[in-house]
């Protein structure tokens, strides 16, 4: 229940039908076992108290009155637990008979739920019994309690604002306008629905696509319980296919024919995070909330952070994503060209990662066009730090792809000019590394302006992130290719290039992913790279996770610093993840005026910096807030 996460349950017990004391202990039985597991709402199967199949049975006084006695039995079993749960009985008001979910927490029945829209046709004949639930609005005594029974009613957690929960039953859910719609535009971010859905042929495929889509409509998370062994099977069959969903994703589901239990952890805070970034996700009128109390308590979370949230962890959907993503890389670059008539391009070609994809999208972009790769020139500008290694691959990439090499060495023009500005060799300061970065970029545009041809940027979303670029140096260019991927992308989609390559361009692929990063701007020792990126700034794959969940979602520290430490499972000390933590929003902070000046490039994920779409920050903002939580960690 701490930094919004609240785990949840769909269940489906075993029971018989009309035996409705013996359902209510198999209730209490489920609802002990889910309340030890750390659950804090769960929901149980449509008119699960006395079964879905009782048939003319409902229109019994004997089995209404065992319907009633059995939720008592559940009130009673269930007060000293830490759980709010929907159950499902028939309930009396009047002269109708509703199909009801009954919402209850601690031996207090907060409210019952008749379901909207009751079905009458293939094997369905509610109507014989139950009466439609929309517009019903009564308050009614039940097992003792007053309580109100309306479809309209959310049901809100005060210890957890972003927990309010919103029920519907079965029918609803398949109908073209369900009632979470207007549950979930009026605040509700957990829905519960109580269900009995006979199992025929492709309808688990379907009752999922129901449940995952809902879930992402609404940005919500999605409880579904079914009714399972044990209902009657004279006519039709129940397999108890429990799902819960979160946004558009799976997040548990039961196997069919075995009356299991799905238990998720969901996120609310993050629900509700992206409710406010989707402006077209308007409130809806404010409907009655029904409070309730769960006492905060921080479990083990279940759910499966990934370490690396820009990439997919199965083989199978990261080729997919990297074949797409190389797709928008070069359409974006292909119609800037075709757009300015420019039939050429300049690619500061340095041997590393960044550089080579940047070529990998041209060359991609160039065949897109039908343009021959010579139109390409790859520029190679060694100086102080550069190594043979890089410098060889560089040359190596440009003779693979087929395009023009060409080698400008920077080392004499910086000299003049240090010897202009007063500038020491032996200073190795951040004036040394810069005129450099500056140099090669006043290289590759006058190369440009010289041959008519755009410069295509190198530099990544995790750079821009940090700042780890040199104004008006590698962080300017003519269109930057790279701008929205994060440097844990960048690896992969190298080496998705790689896999599918002939040699030796596939050999060439994988020793640039060998390569440290680094900018080489330093002297190599004894022929090496001494100056490699992360030793300064920190691991990539953390500022990438930092990055991800700040922007995507706006999460504060503490609960980054806690997700962080759930996905890398002890791959680093928790004062290491706290420390580039810090590193992280100090350079995010401070370094926002190089990305308020950014080149244009193309979005390719949720995750995007452009001053012009995407981000829009002051580059004077404190940083103090986000910084004072980090340090209390």
């Amino acid at each position: 229940m701490k930094d919004g996460f609240v785990r949840i349950a769909a269940i489906t017990p075993d029971m018989r039908v009309a035996d409705a004391a013996g359902n209510a202990r198999k209730t209490v039985e489920k609802a002990r076992a889910a309340a030890e597991a750390g659950v804090s709402v769960a929901v149980f199967p449509e008119l699960g108290l006395t079964g879905y199949t009782c048939g003319d049975l409902f229109l019994q006084d004997a089995l209404l009155r065992g319907a009633e006695e059995a939720l008592g039995a559940v009130l009673a079993g269930t007060k000293d637990l830490d759980l709010m749960l929907a159950v499902g009985l028939p309930v009396r008001c009047g002269a109708s008979l509703y199909n009801c979910a009954a919402v209850l927490c601690a031996g207090k029945l907060l409210g019952l739920v008749p379901k909207t829209h009751i079905p009458n046709y293939g094997e369905f004949y509610e109507l014989r019994h139950f009466a439609p639930g929309g517009a019903v609005d009564e308050e009614i005594e039940l097992c003792g309690q007053r309580t109100r029974l309306c479809a309209h009613q959310l049901f809100a957690c005060r210890e957890v604002p972003d927990l309010v929960v919103g029920v519907e039953i079965c029918e609803d859910l398949w109908v073209p306008a369900p009632p979470s719609e207007a549950l979930a535009l009026s605040g509700a971010t957990v829905l519960l629905n109580l269900s009995a859905s006979d199992e025929t042929i492709g309808k688990a495929a379907y009752r999922r696509s129901l449940v995952e889509g809902q879930s992402g409509r609404l940005l919500c998370a999605y409880a579904y319980a079914d009714a399972g062994r044990g209902e009657s099977t004279q006519d039709l069959v129940f397999v108890g296919h429990d799902l819960i969903a979160e946004n558009g994703a799976i997040l548990c589901e039961t196997k069919r024919f075995r009356n299991e239990m799905a238990v998720a952890d969901v996120d609310v805070m993050r629900l509700q995070a992206d409710r406010r970034r989707a402006n077209t996700f308007v409130p809806g009128p404010a409907l009655p909330r029904v409070p309730f109390s769960l006492p905060l308590k921080e479990l083990a979370l279940m759910r499966e952070i990934s370490p690396t949230p820009f990439v997919p962890r199965d083989d199978k959907h990261l080729a997919e994503r990297c074949e797409e993503i190389l797709a928008l890389q070069a359409g974006g670059l292909a119609t800037r060209l075709k757009h300015t008539g420019i039939r050429r391009a300049v690619v500061g070609l340095s041997g590393g990662l960044d550089s080579t994809l940047a070529l990998i999208v041209t060359a991609h972009a160039f065949d897109d066009l039908g343009l021959p790769r010579e139109g390409i020139l790859a520029v190679t500008m060694p100086g102080f730090g550069t190594t043979s290694r890089t410098r060889g691959n560089a040359e190596k990439l440009a003779e693979a792809y087929n395009v023009e090499l060409r080698t400008v060495p920077i080392s004499k023009a910086v000299e003049q000019h240090f010897a202009d500005i007063g500038q020491s060799m032996d200073d190795h300061d951040v004036t040394y590394e810069n005129s450099q970065a500056r140099e090669r970029t006043q290289v590759l545009m006058d190369i440009a302006n010289k041959i008519g041809a755009l410069v295509v940027g190198t530099g990544d979303l995790s750079e821009l992130a940090l700042g780890w670029a040199t104004y008006n140096g590698d962080h300017m260019s003519m269109y930057a290719v790279n701008c929205s991927i994060p440097k844990t992308l960048v690896r992969h989609l190298t080496a998705f290039e790689a896999a599918r390559s002939p040699e030796p361009l596939r050999a060439v692929l994988l020793d640039v992913l060998g390569t440290p990063v680094s900018p080489e701007l330093l002297p190599p020792a004894e022929g090496e790279i001494s100056q490699k990126t992360e030793d300064i700034v920190g691991p990539y794959e953390l500022h990438d996770f930092f990055l991800y969940y700040l922007l995507r979602f706006g999460f504060s520290p503490r609960k980054i610093y806690r997700l962080c430490r759930a996905a890398m499972q002890g791959r680093y000390a928790d004062e290491e993840i706290k420390k580039w933590l810090r590193v992280f929003l100090r350079r995010f902070f401070s370094q926002q005026f190089k990305r308020s000046c950014l080149p244009d490039g193309p979005k390719v994920g949720s995750v995007a910096l452009s001053p012009r779409g995407d981000w829009r920050m002051p580059s004077d903002a404190a940083a103090a807030l986000w910084l004072r939580e980090a340090e209390d960690l």
